[in-house]
């Protein structure tokens, strides 16, 4: 291997002495690469710790790009600085302007926030589940991604809100004297807060739709059999509830003690009537009946304080707005009576399957109410 004469090497130390502007520019490359290095080693550590695939949160969509551009944007920035910079004289440092300098370093803090930006999205295309751009009918963008226009209604108002099943047999009396002792402990811890009061009642409500709908699911598969729809309308009548639940949310902000009586009594609820559900039908429906003509008690006397201006009527919640598309000046008594409906329409859904079951049938043979919602 042929060395270098002593003239090559005094030509390339001449060409690569280190100006200041040499210096920083240098520095921009260490940093950048620093910026790699721990880029990597929180992505690799990430991986480790929840046991995921390395090259998953490689992709380009989640890893900064930045480093790299900015490495080799000041790799060439610098050797083009080294090839004119041969002459140390001041004259040249006044030559290598700082114009040009500003309007590249504003470059560069344009693209690190736009690149910043992209990564902290971390959406991978690579599946093709994308949100599709979805607006109002005034043109607006949809904000919510918990429900969509297509799944919105307006609520029934017409619905008769004092219709009662009368309890004849064992089970239905049964049925009745239960929810009405339930009720106690509810009228004791709540009195008139009747906010409190409708968030802890749709947290138990939007359990028996779901509970129902995943064991007739259950059944659907076992036995090789259609539902007749009843598999969708209980589950739409848990998201309902839900749906209750999440505007209850946006009016009451539920104090620690009240969530973590949510936690006991879904948790004692769910298991007691998933048992149940599983033991006679018939039963559970009648109770949840029951429930729901609660319910309309409840919703009543908030309605009741409202209007004798206890309780302030102040505007709906903008996701009660859209979830009921109610108008823009809604109050919060125009949520509470579109609540106050469905929870009527529950009502005779359950009576409904009660009753079926009461006959000896099963609910696959009478056709499902589905599309309320």
């Amino acid at each position: 291997i042929k060395s270098p004469s002593d003239d090559s090497v005094s030509d390339f130390k001449t060409s690569t002495q280190f100006t200041p502007e040499n210096r920083e520019n240098l520095g921009a490359i260490i940093g950048s690469l620093k910026k790699t290095t721990v880029m990597m080693i929180r992505v690799v550590a990430r991986s480790l710790i929840r046991g995921e695939s390395f090259h998953r949160h490689t992709s380009m969509a989640a890893f900064p790009a930045m480093s790299l551009d900015d490495f080799f944007r000041s790799r060439r920035t610098m050797t083009m600085t080294m090839m004119m910079s041969t002459d140390s004289s001041p004259d040249s440092y006044s030559h290598s302007s700082s114009p040009e300098k500003t309007t590249s370093l504003k470059e560069e803090e344009d693209e690190k926030k736009e690149t910043k930006a992209q990564s902290n999205a971390m959406v991978s295309s690579y599946w093709g589940v994308t949100k599709k751009k979805i607006t109002r009918e005034d043109g607006t963008e949809w904000p919510w991604n918990c429900f969509m226009p297509w799944e919105t209604y307006a609520a029934d108002l017409s619905i008769d809100l004092s219709k009662h099943h009368v309890p004849k047999t064992f089970s239905d009396k049964f049925a009745y004297r239960t929810v009405k002792i339930l009720r106690i402990p509810t009228d004791l811890f709540f009195k008139r807060r009747y906010g409190c009061r409708a968030m802890m009642l749709e947290t138990v409500a939007a359990v028996p739709g779901m509970v129902g709908g995943v064991l007739l699911h259950l059944r659907s598969l076992r036995k090789f059999e259609q539902s007749g729809g009843w598999i969708k309308a209980l589950l739409e009548e848990a998201e309902n509830e839900r749906m209750h639940l999440m505007t209850m949310v946006e009016l009451v902000q539920p104090k620690w003690y009240e969530r973590l009586l949510v936690l006991a009594v879904q948790g004692v609820f769910f298991n007691a009537y998933f048992v149940l559900y599983l033991l006679s039908p018939k039963l559970a429906h009648r109770i949840v009946g029951y429930l729901e003509e609660e319910a309309i008690h409840s919703y009543t006397e908030y309605l009741k304080d409202l209007n004798d201006g206890k309780i302030e009527n102040g505007p709906a919640p903008a996701i009660a707005i859209d979830y009921w598309r109610l108008p823009k000046d809604a109050t919060l008594k125009d949520v509470i009576t579109v609540i106050r409906a469905d929870e009527a329409h529950h009502r005779d859904v359950n009576h409904f399957a009660s009753d079926i079951h009461f006959q000896g049938k099963e609910l696959s043979e009478s056709p499902a109410p589905v599309g309320y919602h």
